[in-house]
């Protein structure tokens, strides 16, 4: 009898943890694979995907620009003191010795080691002039933020700053995020935190005195921009939800745009000063110095690519789908039947492709599987193959548009007679590949918008379970 109880309530148990788990699957998020091979009732075809690539560290593809050029320490050679010591002055910049010299580059080296290595700004010499220093990172590529933008000082964190960002390789800047001390006396902002941010009031320019103490607090370092607590405001606290979070991006072009960039700018004001009176008998004090710069995000392929490549000097997607260009965002030639369209993430887990078919298409010639050295099997991985078949133009009056793999109705649309697609109501385009859905901030959420709400894990198995145990206990 207490065997049976307990086989019961382990039966019991386990749907109730699959039920609750089931709504985080892993295949949320990836869209790793753009093109597979399977085999359907016409025969081996190809299904497409909505794929982008992973995410990376960024550092390692920029390029640093400094402004004003001289403004690295050591060129004439300097000593500097402890901020919170003026006695202390034991710490020399000259930059024609490397174990003394702290270029720019050291923002991105690998930290860990023993002494720290930094970049460094010359002293504040010429108070009361401010001490201004423009750091632009630069990409030469559209890339796509995931992460928080972290700056680490090694001196005090600077008492004033702006975080700002160019979606058009520098010729016009945006701020991200303004940093003070004090923010109604440097930007005549009220001071918030990314907490007070809402969904409706993601998108706005906030200023934060939380990273600008002064040296007593010494031992906090880091300068952040926020990417993650922006993603919770849609995806939950713990990022489970990014089903919701991808459904926001695909549908409002402004959020998606609010995380990406060509470039950006570090514009530091003002330097730390121990939340004292300048000591104008000792200015070497007062400097800047970055030990380290982390930008973790991925390639801006539109969806339509899974790997990006560094090749002299510049990124540029690998692209899939038919599709070309550093963002693959224009149709290659001779597969431009339909305008070029951003891949979609909706609906979840695959999303939409989008794909480039040819002009003008005729009957197709199918490949079989001997023919593409597939063996029998329901689905193969992704190869290296072209991905459209033979076409052969006959002569025809008109394309059809859902008879083969490449003009196939999507989102559960029906082909009605090979000329049209009859789409469901959250949908539309030409194969239903595109969302019916207003493009603002917070639309887009109801049931027929293609968006796939989580919801409570249903438990409409249990009043089964319970008969079955109560069987086991008779």
């Amino acid at each position: 009898m207490r065997i049976y109880l307990a086989l019961a309530l382990q039966a019991m148990w386990t749907g109730v943890c699959q039920a609750a788990m089931q709504h985080y699957p892993a295949a949320w998020g990836h869209y790793d694979v753009c093109k597979s091979q399977i085999y359907s009732d016409e025969g081996l075809t190809w299904d497409y995907m909505a794929c982008q690539p992973e995410a990376a560290d960024m550092t390692q593809y920029l390029k640093v620009t400094l402004d004003p050029p001289n403004i690295t320490c050591g060129n004439p050679p300097e000593t500097y003191c402890a901020l919170e010591n003026p006695y202390m002055c034991n710490n020399e910049c000259d930059a024609s010795t490397e174990e003394l010299a702290h270029p720019p580059e050291l923002m991105f080296d690998v930290e860990g080691r023993n002494p720290t290595t930094f970049w460094q700004s010359t002293s504040w010499k010429r108070y009361p002039k401010a001490l201004l220093v423009n750091i632009t990172l630069s990409w030469n590529k559209t890339i796509e933020l995931t992460d928080d933008i972290v700056l680490t000082f090694e001196s005090g964190r600077p008492e004033q700053m702006v975080l700002e960002k160019s979606l058009d390789y520098g010729r016009t800047w945006q701020p991200y995020q303004f940093y003070a001390t004090d923010c109604l006396d440097a930007f005549t902002m009220e001071p918030k935190t990314v907490q007070d941010l809402t969904q409706h009031t993601l998108l706005d320019i906030i200023c934060t005195e939380d990273y600008s103490r002064g040296y007593v607090w010494k031992y906090d370092k880091t300068v952040r921009f926020e990417i993650k607590d922006r993603f919770a405001l849609f995806a939950g606290p713990r990022l489970h939800n990014m089903a919701s979070l991808y459904g926001q991006l695909d549908t409002t072009k402004n959020l998606r745009d609010f995380f990406t960039i060509t470039d950006l700018r570090i514009r530091l004001l003002r330097p730390a000063t121990g939340a004292t009176m300048v000591d104008e008998n000792n200015l070497s004090r007062y400097f800047y110095a970055i030990s380290d710069l982390k930008v973790q995000g991925r390639c801006k392929c539109n969806l339509h690519a899974n790997s990006c490549v560094f090749d002299k000097e510049k990124l540029s997607c690998e692209c899939e789908h038919n599709t070309t260009g550093p963002d693959c965002g224009r149709c290659k030639r001779n597969y431009q039947g339909r305008a070029w369209s951003a891949g979609s993430y909706l609906p979840i887990p695959k999303g939409t492709a989008n794909i480039c078919i040819p002009n003008n298409i005729g009957p197709v010639i199918r490949p079989n599987a001997s023919s593409l050295g597939v063996a029998n099997r329901k689905e193969a991985p992704q190869v290296a193959l072209s991905t459209a078949p033979s076409v052969h133009v006959a002569n025809r009056k008109r394309a059809r548009v859902c008879d083969n793999e490449l003009m196939r109705c999507q989102n559960g649309g029906v082909c009605v007679s090979n000329v049209r697609c009859n789409c469901p109501a959250a949908y539309t385009g030409l194969l239903c590949e595109k969302p019916r859905c207003e493009s603002e901030l917070g639309g887009c959420r109801g049931a027929g918008s293609g968006q796939l709400p989580l919801r409570p894990p249903s438990f409409f198995g249990l009043p089964l379970l319970v008969l079955l145990l109560g069987l086991a206990l008779l």
